[in-house]
């Protein structure tokens, strides 16, 4: 990979569009770092959860945000990710914590200390960095010189989620996105929401590679004019 101009890729949308796929393979192709900004609420939801921290008091919940120290692996090909020096890169994915999740990530104080960590990992990586997440290009990094947001419809998404859920049917997951995404959009701190400047992709019709393909063009594009 030739050195090339940094730069910083905001990928935003719901869950089931085919973020975190896009999203690594794009890194990877380009030579950028990537960060999964889900995978770090999971980590404190896992953390909350583990240390019998009441996830419907939020009072609670604020009090124990600034505890558990996490730390993202940023290579694309394996995303590591550890809670007080332990892998939860398992962990963080199971049922459980995928139903917890967004009632943590509701916190203000949650979201203010992982946001923290989001921005501090998006200025030091030299090469440049794909973020993905929910409020990354309105929030997290307003100034990311591409803003992408990923939408399909509620049965494409649910159909992909539940290929990634061994043993979940599409209806049951199909209703918990539904669930997952009003919660999130409609959370006080940093909602679910596309960017003005944000690029929108529908990937319902596309296949990944499509919409890798699609999202790699846009990152060069702004590369050459940058």
């Amino acid at each position: 990979m030739e050195s090339a101009t940094p730069v910083i890729v905001a990928i935003d949308g719901p869950a089931g569009t085919g973020k975190s796929s896009t999203s690594k393979a794009v890194a990877a192709q380009l030579g950028l770092s990537y960060l999964d900004t889900g995978a770090q609420y999971r980590a404190i939801t896992w953390w909350m959860v583990s240390n019998g921290i009441d996830i419907d008091d939020p009072s609670a919940i604020a009090a124990a945000a600034g505890k558990p120290e996490i730390v993202s692996g940023t290579d694309p090909q394996g995303p590591a990710i550890t809670v007080d020096g332990v892998d939860v890169a398992g962990p963080i994915r199971t049922q459980e914590v995928s139903s917890k999740v967004s009632a943590v990530s509701a916190v203000p104080e949650v979201r203010a200390r992982i946001t923290e960590l989001q921005r501090s990992i998006a200025a030091s990586a030299e090469r440049g960095i794909v973020v993905e997440g929910r409020d990354i290009g309105t929030t997290v990094l307003p100034d990311a010189d591409l803003k992408v947001f990923l939408t399909a419809s509620p049965e494409a998404r649910a159909a992909r989620r539940s290929g990634e859920l061994k043993g979940s049917d599409v209806h049951s997951t199909r209703e918990a996105l539904i669930k997952r995404d009003a919660a999130d959009s409609s959370r006080k701190t940093s909602p679910l929401a596309k960017a003005d400047d944000a690029v929108e992709v529908d990937t319902t019709e596309l296949t990944l590679a499509q919409v890798i393909e699609c999202v790699v063009t846009l990152v060069e594009e702004k590369r050459a004019g940058k």
